[in-house]
């Protein structure tokens, strides 16, 4: 069986093609550098240099795949990364899918996203879900986009494809803001949890990978599958850490509302003083929505079976103390300083903005 993969170098692209090649497919994956030619020769995998926005790149290493899986896409909330996400989010996924159907792929499998959902204010929707924005985000605006104008469409024109729909997805290796938030917990550089009321929902990157292929053979053409694990608030989920880890949880908790007003400010202060992607002003403005869904339909016909959160949480902490940088003790006090000078910034503007209400 042979297999061609987009996004074979991020998080979940990674985990797929080890485990399509521990099961015997013969894996080409797309490549955009000699880095990541490397990463993907090293998983067992064919490299094939390209870009999703280039079809001819791609035609030779698609042609003749049994599946082709769609993983690539801007998943990056740092302003520089906004002007990526129409090309690669929606054109790509145009092109890829595409080219798949011309060449007659039997099984394409779609990387969408709950963030189409939008905000389900603490609502659980199942795959029958469907809102039209607002979008808090580009990401957002961007996989929705491709969700309902490029997967869809082509869905109803007879190409064969299986969307799957991930959450918030976490494990090693990840260098999303999920991973940044349990990096700062784990270094004790989290003086408060904000928005604490914010909800996504959880899976573990091995399971997520394990549920493309799952859909790929067992999925049922022209449906999506969520595949997400429990949905947690972010202050539950701060204090499940500390539970397991051992470490003092943070006691200020910041509700929303207090704090999404300011993300206009987080938009100057976080590249001004280098600030984790958690400062980013749509992370800010993110903060108190509800990312949510349910995986029912997953687990039913596909057989999905995320691992306990305890579990996925262990081994992502264990992962995160082993790839402490040398100089962790000097990164600690540089983050710390700038995190606190960031927070005391922040009060003085909410503050300031109160006096002018």
């Amino acid at each position: 069986m042979k297999a061609f993969v987009t996004g074979g170098t991020g998080l979940i692209g990674r985990s797929l093609i080890r485990q399509l090649v521990e099961r015997g497919y013969h894996v080409h994956a797309l490549a955009r550098s000699a880095a990541g030619a490397a990463t993907v020769s090293a998983l067992g995998a064919t490299s094939v240099p390209g870009d999703v926005t280039d079809r001819e790149s791609m035609r030779a290493g698609m042609r003749g795949s049994d599946v082709v899986f769609h993983l690539a896409a801007i998943y990056d909330y740092a302003p520089e990364a906004k002007a990526q996400c129409e090309p690669i989010n929606v054109e790509g996924t145009r092109v890829v899918l595409e080219l798949a159907h011309e060449l007659r792929v039997p099984r394409i499998v779609y990387t969408s996203s709950l963030a189409v959902f939008g905000d389900t204010h603490g609502e659980l929707p199942d795959e029958t879900y469907r809102a039209d924005g607002p979008f808090l985000t580009e990401y957002d605006r961007t996989k929705w986009q491709a969700h309902y104008e490029v997967a869809m469409p082509l869905i109803e024109a007879g190409a064969p494809i299986i969307i799957v729909m991930p959450g918030a997805v976490y494990g090693p290796g990840d260098t999303s803001w999920l991973a940044e938030a349990m990096r700062l917990f784990h270094r004790g550089l989290m003086p408060l949890v904000p928005g604490p009321e914010s909800v996504v929902t959880y899976a573990y990157v091995d399971d997520v990978a394990e549920g493309h292929i799952l859909a790929a053979e067992k999925g049922r053409v022209g449906e999506s599958y969520i595949l997400a694990g429990p949905a947690v608030p972010l202050g539950e989920m701060v204090d499940f850490w500390a539970q397991l880890t051992g470490k003092r949880p943070p006691a200020a908790r910041l509700p929303s509302r207090l704090i999404s007003p300011l993300a206009p400010a987080a938009a100057r202060l976080q590249p001004a003083l280098s600030l984790p992607q958690l400062f980013a002003e749509d992370m800010v403005r993110m903060l108190g929505v509800s990312y949510a869904g349910r995986a029912d339909k997953a687990r039913a016909e596909l057989g999905w079976r995320p691992r306990p959160l305890q579990t996925g949480m262990l081994d992502t902490f264990e992962w995160i103390a082993a790839t402490e940088p040398a100089d962790a003790g000097q990164r600690e006090k540089r983050a710390a300083g700038a995190i606190l000078l960031a927070a005391l910034v922040l009060l003085v503007l909410w503050l300031r903005g109160r006096r002018e209400q």
